[in-house]
């Protein structure tokens, strides 16, 4: 929850601007808060505006003026991202991150707001990320968890939707909990998503998905719904639209239950497992596949083909003969 007076009238015009011209999600514009609130605390102490011993968080920033901003240079920003990873051991993940909040922001206040004449942010690179190859479960551990999801239980029927709709589909959490009864499309066996940015796309839905999601809204609370919830596709038992806590405590739930290893394997893990599958047993074009899991860049999907090549390494690797 952001905390409006907390902050300078600048920083709000930002995520006002950020919400609507831009288009942003409520979660990005809560990252943004909080990226540029930590990067306004530090200011502070960067330009000896408080003691250097005054911990992050508990340093006010409301009262960062804009002739400040106005003083900051690329090396200043250089600094701060070094101050988080030397303080917070923060990682070119988290970095990448807070690199991008700085950059829209700094462009908002001197092209659009015309509150700075200087964009210090103008050259700043994205810090360099190690590529890992993304944890997946294998075919049959999916299968394992399906079936042991569909084992009858209180809520399988829904549990079970989830679980498939992760696994086929590749869809982010987030779109998951948002889906509402009329996004879906049974006769075009389509269904409409928001992803990241407020972006809306198609995700089309195989036999497996149909029919879980048909056998759940066979028997789906329709009475005593929470109001603001009434559309929702799934709804937890107290009869509301489900939360991201209780999909994450589903999953887990489940991945115990098949024997899996939940310290290895999470949510998001299933949607690297939607998206490595297809991409070994579907013969499916990049291009495609980048489409279907909503990447705004080609270079993000790459990462599957990184993945079944590795496979390939592995399987000459395991040769027999590759000892002799």
């Amino acid at each position: 929850m952001i905390n409006r007076e907390d902050n300078p009238d600048y920083l709000n015009s930002f995520l006002d601007y950020s919400g609507t011209i831009l288009n942003k999600s409520p979660n990005t514009i809560k990252e943004y808060n909080y990226d540029l609130a930590n990067f306004l605390r530090y200011l502070k102490i960067h330009f000896k505006l408080i003691k250097d011993d005054v911990p992050l968080q508990n340093i006010t920033f409301k009262d960062v003026p804009i002739e400040i901003i106005a003083k900051v240079k690329l090396e200043d920003i250089h600094a701060y991202l070094f101050y988080l990873k030397n303080n917070f051991r923060s990682k070119p993940a988290t970095l990448s991150r807070k690199t991008s909040s700085i950059r829209v922001f700094f462009n908002y206040l001197s092209q659009k707001a015309k509150l700075i004449e200087f964009n210090p942010a103008q050259n700043l690179e994205t810090p360099k990320q190690e590529k890992r190859l993304p944890k997946y479960l294998s075919l049959d551990d999916s299968k394992k968890l399906l079936n042991v999801t569909a084992n009858e239980s209180r809520n399988n029927k829904r549990d079970y939707a989830i679980i498939t709709l992760f696994l086929n589909c590749g869809m982010r959490l987030s779109e998951l909990v948002n889906i509402n009864i009329k996004d879906i499309n049974f006769d075009d066996c389509k269904m409409n998503v928001i992803g990241k940015g407020n972006k809306e796309r198609t995700i089309y839905l195989n036999k497996a998905c149909i029919k879980s999601l048909q056998e759940y809204l066979d028997v789906r609370p329709r009475d005593k719904v929470k109001f603001d919830s009434r559309d929702a596709l799934f709804l937890s038992e107290r009869r509301e639209r489900i939360s991201n806590r209780a999909v994450q405590y589903i999953v887990k739930k489940e991945l115990q239950a098949a024997g899996l290893d939940i310290n290895k394997y999470s949510v998001h893990k299933l949607r690297h497992t939607a998206a490595t599958l297809m991409y070994q047993y579907g013969n499916v074009d990049i291009r495609a596949l980048q489409e279907l899991l909503g990447h705004e860049s080609i270079s993000t999907t790459e990462i599957y083909t990184h993945v079944a090549n590795q496979q390939v390494r592995n399987a000459v690797e395991s040769n027999p003969l590759s000892n002799l």
